[in-house]
């Protein structure tokens, strides 16, 4: 059967792809209204719409604004439109719009509910407000377009405000008939024809509104030449239309139905501002019988770069809002095109059941969205053939990018109506062909091809006069080319042969292998001819500036060793980044190789080698690489031919070195846009490059150490650990001697302080192989008498065939330590197996070549006898207390002798320091012993020797020192007390001038504390400082009761002057005064305290004396002075003496009283 007799309804019938809301012919409008389509979605929409509008119906309302919303094409037009129809109920092909409708709801009450919505009288005004804006786009313009397509819906001439004023003030003086004829009287034209160049006819219409208006010449002139332009206010426009809708009826309805809002405000605020405002004051002003419903693009930001945040704004003004999309138009599409004959639908059945699985096989896509499909199942393959549903969802895609990119496929609807006629002309142009066709998607490029750009054309065209001549290319790479340019920029559809072949298939019995291959082919060609670019397995439609630029690439040249290092850096880089291979716990540096050339420096003793096409040596022949593997310790991995890595990075390498020879920042955008894509290319090369070479070498030859290996894996760090593990196995084959691995430092010291018991061979060693293997090497060294670092065994048994960790071999020669057979000497002196910094000699980089390895030399078993018992005798021990091994032994010197010496040394610093106590040279003394004996503390024997020598000055010295710890430890505060009594004698010697038995008894202590060794006199002290104490005590008593005494007299003096005077306030504070001195002396301790008081007391005495005085004689001049002044002390031994001394009084009296009226004595 013939495709064409398939279908329901004539497949060649005229239908409008895009509806336009200004097309209004009745032959349109009948095909609009019965063959629309209500989807599920749509019967949301208008059930949401006919409550609210319904709700308006019966009670007043400012919620009057609709929102439509929607993705271009997806129907937001188409529905706006169907509303006018409805609401406004016009007759269109002899009956009402609603009719159309009756069968179209599927629920009854919808329908009933849309009936009783168009009963009220509804005037509709329809536009697409970009065709109605004037070209002045202020931030009045929506206003208006507002007023222009209301005037001109009452018949006025909306482009003008001036005009239409006129005509709106003769229409309400019911004069427009007769101002019309008078024109055409006067003109000879009709007004309608005229009135858009009124300017040009001043005279005429002057004198038709003089005759029709019976206004005077001079008035109507006078008009005519006044304001060119009228103002107009949103008040004022929405009070017209309110008065407009009253003259109509009180139930009468006027709705404004408006396309293409939000695209035309786009980002203008002023715009948006203009809008709210009007649509907020009619719904203020008209209560619900003036409504105001726009479209708009969902997600308008994309294109006008807006605000989403404004743009709400807008959206708040109106509360009805209804989100279109285009998921629907598949089912649009089915009703109104695909819909089957039932002798059709009975074919495609039996069709179905003969290929359900070779058309489940045919549409399976790589790297596809899911949603990108064939078949369901039956219902889904009647409904859509010939067509497959993947064919729905793509050709939205297309569209939509279509428009995005710029194209002048920018006017396209992307949804259901362009779509709409794009399948239809599909399915026509394979209607002669039978049931077994399908329409293969280059196909739709026919029904978008007029739209596009010339550039795109010219380039489909160039290709298709080739074909014509056969120039390169063959007719079926138009299709392919054409297809290519539908998918360019849809990302879920990725442009490899795989899908390419499911997009050719335009028939059910294709096979998909030798169509895989014609397809290959075809592109190849193109490839070749510059159409079309090879990104990895993904090719891409070229515009002719991007073929310009390919070409130029394609003959950019590119050093094949610059492909070499980036084949080393996708392998060493990304593929198998280590550095090291860890085999167990060992690391083995290995040089990496790429067509024998060295990647980085020489750094192991193994080799990883990468053999690519491009080498010299690359052979097919087994032979060569068995050789070289077995000769150079290297893995040998020869990558499979049969992956094109080598032209993935070509291209990429040329693309790379093309944009480095521009100055692209230079070049026009759309170049830099091109370039720029390019180099997006060239990052898919390079990646496409590193899955090849990653299959290339999982899937390559790999040789080892003479042998080739079957290795079955898809990783390639799987594949190389493998085949390197087995090169260190053959190349290191005395790695297993080492069964134990150490870890830390901690480990070594463990081993060298015997912690781990084990014998010389190792016998109860984990590493026991190991252990002989160095001893035996070195006694070989031994006998040719060269000496040995341990650097020069770190190097010998990290390298082939040992290959032993650093820290496996310090431990070896640790154990060989431990059981003193081998030393370990540095700087000429052997270092002791519990030195801590012993690890860093047998490790460290900068240690290990200054660190001597020797065999030990064990010292007379004479010597550690002498020395045994020297120490037993020493430290005052049994000889079992001493080791009598050579190793414990010199520990044992070294530990003991060094604690000793830091006691000495502290001692010296805490008590000598500061005090001169006796046997500070004893000490001094022990401390040089112990570092005389340490000095040797690096070579065993010698340290040995040293202590059977210095054994007699060492027990002299325990005798000394005996006494010197009997002093601290008992005699030290006896010392102290008695220097502390002799020092407080000496501040107050005066004192004990008469005291012959206390200065005995201190010179006494003096002597003593003066000994060298007064060890054995210190038990004499405690009495002697006794002695002096008594004494001190004595004189103490004497000095306070002399003390006491003044203060007792003072008082009586102090007492009876005031007594005589009456002033016992003042006798008060001086006996305060007194009483605290009284107190101070009673607790004194010091005699020359106690003295110090004296004067004290006396100058108290005065100051209150004096201040009685000059209280009882205010207005005399009195001065006051001590008698201890003028009687000073004196001894006299004559009258002359006694005469000179009166005198002397007499005389400083009179000098006293000099110019005063009382001298007072006190």
């Amino acid at each position: 059967m013939q495709l064409r007799n398939i279908y329901k309804s004539d497949i060649n019938r005229d239908i409008n792809g895009v509806i336009k809301v200004a097309q209004d012919d009745e032959r349109s409008m009948v095909q609009e209204l019965s063959e629309y389509v209500i989807t599920k979605e749509l019967r949301r929409h208008f059930n949401t719409f006919l409550n609210h509008y319904e709700h308006s119906l019966e009670q007043p309302t400012d919620k009057i604004g609709v929102w439509i919303s929607g993705f271009f094409g997806s129907g937001k037009s188409h529905f706006l439109k169907m509303l006018s129809y409805l609401l406004s109920n016009r007759t269109v092909g002899g009956k009402k719009a609603v009719q159309y409708f009756a069968d179209k709801f599927d629920d009854p009450m919808m329908y009933a509910q849309l009936e009783n919505c168009v009963k009220v009288p509804t005037e509709t005004i329809l536009f697409n407000i970009d065709s109605k804006s004037p070209l002045t786009k202020d931030k009045t313009a929506i206003l208006r377009v507002f007023a222009k397509v209301f005037y001109e819906h009452q018949g006025f001439y909306g482009n003008d405000l001036k005009v239409a004023k006129l005509e709106q003030f003769i229409s309400r003086s019911g004069k427009t008939e007769q101002f019309r004829e008078c024109f055409a009287n006067i003109n000879g034209g009709s007004w309608e024809d005229s009135r858009e160049s009124f300017a040009f006819f001043e005279d005429d219409i002057v004198a038709a509104m003089s005759e029709a208006l019976d206004m005077s010449e001079t008035a109507a002139r006078n008009w005519f030449n006044g304001e060119e332009e009228i103002e107009l206010s949103i008040e004022q426009l929405v009070k017209e239309i309110k008065e407009y809708v009253e003259r109509k009826g009180k139930d009468n309805r006027l709705l404004f139905m408006i396309d293409e809002v939000g695209q035309y405000i786009g980002s203008d605020s002023d715009l948006m501002l203009n809008l709210q405002t009007i649509v907020e004051e009619i719904g203020t002003q008209c209560g619900g019988r003036v409504w105001v419903m726009v479209t708009s693009q969902e997600a308008i930001d994309s294109i006008t770069k807006i605000s989403g945040n404004d743009f709400s704004k807008i959206q708040g003004r109106f509360n009805t809002r209804l989100s279109l999309s285009s998921s629907s138009v598949d089912e649009v599409i089915k009703k109104r095109i695909l819909a089957k004959t039932e002798t059709a639908e009975q074919l495609l059945r039996q069709q179905y059941e003969k290929n359900q699985q070779v058309l489940k096989n045919l549409f399976t896509f790589s790297r596809a969205i899911l949603d990108l499909k064939g078949y369901s199942g039956e219902g889904e393959f009647i409904e859509t053939y010939p067509f497959v549903p993947y064919q729905f969802r793509l050709m939205q895609n297309v569209l939509a990018e279509i428009r995005k990119h710029g194209n002048s496929g920018k006017h396209l609807s992307g949804g259901e109506r362009s779509m709409l006629s794009g399948f239809q002309e599909a399915a026509q142009a394979i209607q002669d062909k039978d049931e077994y066709a399908l329409v293969p998607f280059y196909l739709f490029y026919d029904t978008v091809h007029t739209f596009l750009e010339s550039s795109i054309r010219r380039v489909i065209d160039r290709c298709q006069d080739a074909a014509d001549h056969h120039d390169g290319i063959e007719p079926y790479d138009v299709n392919i080319l054409k297809l290519l340019y539908l998918v360019r920029y849809v990302d879920d559809m990725k442009a490899n042969v795989e899908n390419i072949s499911i997009l050719m298939a335009e028939d059910i019995r294709t096979d998909k292998i030798s169509t895989r291959l014609e397809i290959q082919q075809s592109l190849d060609r193109l490839v070749s001819q510059n159409y079309v670019s090879r990104a990895g397995d993904t090719y891409t439609f070229l515009t002719d500036d991007e073929q310009d630029i390919a070409r130029e690439i394609r003959n950019t040249p590119v050093d094949s060793a610059i492909i070499t290092k980036a084949i080393s850096d996708i392998v060493f880089g990304k593929l198998f980044v280590s550095k090291k291979f860890r085999y167990g716990k060992y690391d083995f540096h290995y040089d990496q190789r790429i067509d024998e050339t060295v990647i980085g420096q020489l750094t192991g003793s193994i080799a990883l080698h990468f053999i690519t096409v491009a080498s010299e040596i690359y052979t097919t022949d087994d032979s060569v690489f068995l050789m070289r593997s077995a000769a150079d310790n290297e893995v040998m991995i020869v990558l499979a031919e049969s992956q094109p890595y080598f032209k993935e990075l070509e291209d990429a390498m040329k693309i790379r070195r093309y944009v480095k020879s521009k100055n692209v920042a230079q070049l026009p955008e759309m170049i830099q846009s091109i370039i720029r894509a390019r180099q997006n290319q060239a990052s898919a090369h390079e990646k496409r490059a590193e899955e090849l070479i990653s299959a290339a070498i999982t899937s390559g030859r790999v040789y080892v150490a003479g042998d080739k290996l079957t290795l079955k894996t898809s990783s390639v760090k799987d594949c190389v650990e493998r085949a390197m593990g087995i090169l260190v196995e053959s190349v290191y084959t005395k790695l297993g001697y080492i069964k134990k691995n150490y870890d830390s430092d901690a480990d070594i010291l463990q081993i060298l302080s015997g912690s781990q018991q084990m014998t010389f061979a190792g016998t109860e060693s984990p590493n026991a192989e190991a252990v002989k293997e160095l001893y035996q090497y070195l006694e070989i060294q031994k006998m040719k008498q060269l000496p040995i670092s341990m650097g020069d065994i770190q190097k010998r048994y990290q390298a082939i065939p040992y290959g032993w960790r650093e820290i496996d071999i310090a431990a070896v020669v640790a154990e060989l330590i431990a059981s003193q057979k081998l030393v370990l000497k540095y700087g000429g002196a052997v270092v002791p197996s519990g030195e801590k910094k012993i690890t860093e000699y047998l490790r460290k980089k900068t240690e290990i070549d200054k660190a001597i390895i020797a065999f030990k030399v064990a010292p007379p078993t004479a010597l550690i006898k002498k020395c045994r018992e020297f120490l037993s005798d020493y430290h005052n021990c049994t000889l079992g207390a001493i080791p009598d091994d050579e190793d414990g032994l010199v520990r044992y010197i070294t530990d003991k002798f060094d604690a000793e010496r830091t006691e000495l040394r502290e001692r010296l610093e805490k008590e000598y320091a500061f005090s001169a106590y006796p046997g500070k040279n004893v000490v001094e003394n022990g401390a040089a012993l112990c570092d005389k004996l340490l000095a040797q503390k690096n070579d065993s024997i010698a340290l040995l020797k040293k202590a059977v020598e210095m054994q007699d000055d060492f027990l002299d010295f325990s005798e000394d020192i005996s006494d010197v710890n009997t002093f601290f430890r008992v005699q030290k505060r006896i010392f102290d007390s008695a220097r502390a009594q002799v020092k407080l004698a000496d501040t107050e010697k005066e004192y004990f001038q008469a005291e012959d038995n206390a200065l005995s008894a201190i010179a006494k202590i003096r002597e003593i504390l003066a000994m060298p060794k007064p060890y054995k006199h210190i038990s004499e002290l405690p009495e002697l400082v006794q002695q002096v104490q008594d004494t001190y005590a004595k004189l103490l008593a004497q000095k306070r009761e002399e003390v006491l005494g003044e203060i007792r007299a003072a008082m009586g003096e102090i007492y009876q002057t005031a007594d005589t005077l009456k002033q016992g306030n003042i006798v008060q504070r001086a006996d305060a005064a007194l009483t605290e001195k009284r107190t101070t002396a009673e607790h004194a301790e010091k005699l020359t305290s106690l003295d110090a008081m004296k004067i004290q007391i006396s100058n108290i005495r005065q100051q209150y004396l004096q201040k009685l005085v000059v209280v009882a004689e205010p207005d005399v001049d009195t001065v006051t002075m001590s008698r201890s002044t003028i009687c000073h002390t004196m001894q006299l031994k004559s009258e002359a003496d006694v005469d000179k001394y009166v005198a002397e009084i007499r005389k400083t009296l009179l000098q006293k009283l000099d110019g005063h009226d009382v001298l007072h004595i006190i």
